[in-house]
């Protein structure tokens, strides 16, 4: 089921961010001269928007794509293709999605260098990158390990604000002191190093750290996975206080249902590095249409879920050798003939769940969905082959 963007009201005008076919590949290496032997497909052709003002959750399973999606966004790592484009305006928006729709043939190939050019953060200018960093920020998953621990919280904080040359001296100190003070923190603080806080505190850290340079859009990584039940709700309510104090745009990355609808107002599912679903958190939640949401939503202990039919089986394919077609169609229980799947998917699934075809030498397709495996017999299997 792939989801529709054009699906929502928001003009182009109150995007912040528009993904376009976004690719992220990892070159798998083997052998003694390291060669590439294939591609993990971390992100593969996934395309949205993220409009002014809002939260869009993006949940999965572990090793779906979320956080290579988010660093990608974020500037922090370089898509293998597709488009990242930050601040377009209405009209380069319906342009370049218009341009996009043509056959490959048909494109006017200036019209798109010139949007890329102005707007696509890997293709744009050094000024407008220095504006798009100083305006998308991101706050990690582990407070610990993304703050210096050889640094004092003033530095913590304020190095942003010289990195951009936004305060220097006395002033920069205030500046610090009333980010710290948004997010619960003081000016006792200051001189103080990470490990002298507690979970909650750091990530109060890293979150007035992002806040510095007053920025548009944040990347949230999962940034309360690693605490406490009660610390969470501390750092969630306090991000929505500083959310609409700010208006800020979130883009919030988590595999906790529970939090994703208490955070967003749009989530995007996420499976086997493509999309499988994007709505309105109510709607997802309430009348989920993928069969994947659903089991996602199934798997959560705190729904009444008595549909078992819909419960997951088996273990997520080698993001290597994904499944063609409809990525979750090998652990599917509504699997239909539009899915994509066919006899060599089939067999491919065997093997990764633990059964045995060392002995298999034949596979007879007699329709996509229908054939015949041809296994030797010991004494074949026993024989020597022919070189």
């Amino acid at each position: 089921m792939e989801p529709e963007l054009a699906a929502h009201s928001a003009s182009s005008a109150d995007h912040v961010v528009n993904v376009r076919d976004l690719i992220k590949y990892f070159p798998v290496r083997d052998g003694v001269l390291q060669r590439v032997a294939g591609h993990v497909q971390a992100v593969d052709g996934v395309s949205f928007d993220i409009h002014r003002g809002e939260t869009v959750g993006l949940v999965g399973e572990s090793g779906c794509g979320k956080t290579t999606l988010g660093r990608c966004i974020a500037g922090l790592m370089r898509p293998t293709s597709g488009g990242l484009y930050f601040g377009m305006d209405a009209d380069s928006a319906d342009r370049l999605d218009a341009q996009r729709a043509l056959p490959p043939e048909r494109r006017n190939a200036g019209e798109i260098a010139a949007i890329d050019h102005r707007y696509r953060i890997d293709m744009m200018p050094k000024p407008a990158w220095r504006n798009y960093r100083r305006n998308c920020q991101v706050v990690f998953q582990d407070a610990f390990s993304s703050l210096n621990p050889r640094q004092l919280v003033v530095d913590i904080v304020g190095r942003p604000l010289r990195i951009h040359k936004e305060a220097s001296g006395p002033a920069l100190i205030e500046r610090v002191v009333e980010m710290l003070e948004n997010v619960g923190l003081g000016r006792q603080h200051l001189y103080r190093y990470p490990h002298q806080f507690s979970g909650g505190q750091r990530q109060r850290i890293s979150i007035a750290r992002a806040l510095a340079l007053d920025p548009q859009f944040i990347v949230l990584d999962e940034p309360t996975s690693a605490l406490d039940v009660s610390v969470q709700a501390q750092i969630l309510n306090l991000l929505h206080e500083l959310q609409q104090q700010y208006g800020l745009t979130y883009l919030f990355i988590s595999h906790d249902l529970g939090v994703v609808q208490h955070m967003s107002d749009r989530i995007i599912v996420m499976y086997l590095g493509r999309i499988s679903e994007i709505g309105r958190s109510d709607e997802i939640f309430e009348s989920p249409r993928h069969p994947y949401t659903q089991a996602l939503l199934a798997a959560n202990p705190s729904l009444d879920v008595s549909d078992e039919t819909i419960r997951l089986a088996g273990s997520v394919p080698d993001p290597a050798d994904p499944p063609r077609g409809c990525r979750f169609h090998t652990r599917c229980p509504v699997v239909t003939e539009l899915c994509g799947w066919d006899v060599g998917d089939a067999v491919r699934t065997l093997e990764t769940r633990g059964h045995l075809l060392d002995n298999l030498k034949a596979v007879n397709k007699e329709t996509p969905f229908d054939g015949e495996l041809a296994f030797d017999t010991p004494e074949q299997a026993k024989a020597p082959r022919p070189s």
